[in-house]
């Protein structure tokens, strides 16, 4: 690690992004570089990453990327060993990297389970690796993005790795109380993603989940849904289960044709 970029880390907060490449990720890495953050982005395309660097970080000070799959434990540790090289510690870890079925029903798919090593194991194996320094310096955050469709089941493998996702965080909060160590769950309803290119619904974009990321940094919360209005959904599915069947019926039937 150079003097520099150890000066860097000193003056802001570092992140660890998954999933960085795309989507969600790229939106929140863009706001994160525009709110004076130090960031170690991620992700399977290491010439996307890079191009995301340079353009949000021409100076190479404060931006930096190592290319990798959250599935392979060998990739996770480089992914934090990245960090601490660059930066001298990982402050915050945002687990964004996810994946569905591409097409059709779980059961079809010929490799269903890599959406659970993806969305649920990744995740719980990266906090493991960085939550030792946190516990230690008694300060850190675990931000994990889980989804709507981890309130409100919709299909499958999804559905169980987000529901998955969403109580190991409410959990791990509580495990952590009193350690200076914060967990939040980010939860996105349907947002215009790479993931959902081929959904027939109307969808926000991506940013608005961004800056949602960004605020539970600056205002820690136990749990946020982007966008707000899609919380009634969970309300619902929990007093009025017939009635959230035929809602999810009709997005279903919007979202495939």
């Amino acid at each position: 690690m150079t003097t520099s970029h150890m000066q860097a880390a000193e003056r802001r907060t570092v992140v660890l992004l998954t999933g960085a490449s795309s989507g969600i990720g790229a939106a929140t890495a863009n706001e994160l570089a525009g709110r004076g953050y130090a960031l170690l982005l991620t992700g399977r395309r290491s010439g996307a990453l890079d191009d995301l660097a340079r353009r949000l970080d021409p100076t190479g000070q404060r931006v930096a990327v190592q290319a990798g799959d959250v599935t392979v434990d060998a990739d996770r540790r480089r992914m934090v060993q990245a960090a601490l090289d660059r930066f001298g510690r990982v402050d915050v870890l945002i687990n964004n990297a996810g994946v569905s079925i591409a097409h059709g029903a779980w059961w079809d798919d010929p490799d269903p389970i890599r959406v659970l090593h993806t969305n649920l194991t990744a995740p719980i194996e990266l906090t493991r690796l960085v939550l030792p320094a946190m516990r230690e310096r008694r300060g850190g955050h675990i931000v994990n993005i889980g989804s709507v469709a981890g309130r409100v089941a919709t299909h499958g493998m999804y559905s169980a790795s987000k529901y998955g996702l969403r109580g190991f965080s409410l959990a791990l909060r509580r495990e952590l109380l009193g350690s200076g160590v914060q967990v939040s769950l980010v939860s996105p309803g349907f947002v215009r993603t790479e993931l959902t290119q081929d959904a027939r619904l109307p969808m926000p974009g991506p940013e608005g989940v961004a800056r949602a990321i960004a605020d539970v940094l600056e205002r820690p919360r136990r749990e946020v849904v982007s966008p707000a209005w899609y919380g009634p959904l969970s309300v619902i599915e929990g007093v009025l289960p017939g009635v959230a069947d035929r809602v999810m019926q009709v997005i279903r039937a919007r979202r495939y044709g």
